[in-house]
């Protein structure tokens, strides 16, 4: 259920809570680390003691320019150290999930097993694997989780500092490729409310900024290109180690061809890691697929992770799923 029909449960259950953390997904994204700071700010005006759990080793590098932006005033703290931080009655700790619905994609599982309060606002697909014991705020025909963040501000009758409005809005350009997918007149009337408050269109580009041999690399992977059914699939070689945003944004690139409807990339990510970024232009289902692979998202965007496996081996299993879905 949304943000309407749960926002007297939402209420109560923030204002029953005393000390809340916020958790993101594993590899943050804008949109995770920004719905992030943007629900700490409603928080702290509410009176709560707010953390963030970021256990990341690697940062994206929109977040690595935001976090260290924000050092120093917002209290982030690793998952190792929550129980440092938690209220003695545990009634009054809280755990907020923000921009994933999956036990194995939060930044850390065993953070779950501290509360008995847990929240999950979320634009993407529920699943098999999505959270139990927890309330629910799920638009999966939202932008993004920082869309969702803006109508809970609304919600609350709170206006955001600009530095804030512009984390949100970028949060927003990231997850609907500048305003390409799943965009709504409820996506463009929060970017407005965000310009109105403050938010730097200019800054937001800075965010989204990219390194010149990062795109280079990115174009490589346009050399591998096979068509099935509508459905691009690019991988890249063994030789090269690409960061998971890379992966997105080819990904993204291969929906602007002509009677492309989905697209898949695989490429390696780590020394034992081969990553799969998938995007759709919501008519075919890449979710299934994802699932069916041990990742997850949703009729938009999703990703699956592969450790110990050859870019061979991931595409191999993968064309066994899109050939099996073609055929269904």
């Amino acid at each position: 259920m949304g943000l309407i029909e749960n926002k007297r449960k939402l209420k109560k259950m923030i204002n029953k809570s005393k000390n809340i953390f916020l958790m993101g997904h594993k590899n943050l994204d804008l949109d995770a680390i920004g719905s992030c700071i943007g629900m700490y700010n409603i928080l702290q005006k509410q009176k709560k003691n707010c953390y963030i759990i970021i256990d990341d080793k690697d940062e994206e590098a929109g977040v690595a320019k935001v976090l260290r932006e924000v050092e120093g005033c917002y209290n982030i703290i690793k998952s190792g150290d929550i129980p440092i931080y938690l209220h003695k009655r545990n009634r009054k700790n809280l755990l907020i999930m923000l921009d994933t619905n999956k036990t194995f994609l939060v930044q850390s599982e065993d953070a779950l097993e501290y509360f008995d309060k847990k929240l999950i606002i979320d634009h993407h697909d529920l699943g098999k694997d999505t959270i139990e014991n927890a309330l629910v705020i799920s638009e999966e025909n939202t932008s993004s989780t920082c869309e969702i963040i803006v109508n809970i501000a609304t919600l609350y009758g709170i206006d955001l500092s600009p530095y804030v409005c512009t984390l949100l809005l970028a949060g927003i350009v990231l997850d609907t490729n500048n305003f390409t997918l799943k965009t709504t007149a409820d996506t463009y009337y929060a970017s407005y409310y965000l310009t109105a408050m403050g938010a730097s269109p200019k800054k937001v580009q800075y965010l989204l900024k990219q390194d010149i041999s990062a795109y280079v690399e990115q174009q490589k992977l346009l050399a591998n290109i096979e068509v099935m059914n509508k459905v691009a699939v690019t991988r890249g070689t063994q030789y090269i180690t690409y960061r998971r945003e890379d992966l997105a944004k080819m990904a993204d690139t291969l929906l602007f061809f002509n009677d492309i409807e989905a697209s898949f990339v695989i490429g390696k990510i780590g020394k034992d890691l081969v990553g799969l970024s998938a995007r759709s232009l919501g008519n075919y289902n890449i979710t299934n697929i994802l699932e069916k692979l041990g990742g997850g998202g949703d009729s938009y965007n999703g990703a699956a992770i592969f450790e110990k496996k050859s870019i061979g081996e991931v595409h191999t299993l993968l064309t066994k799923e899109l050939k099996k879905q073609d055929k269904e």
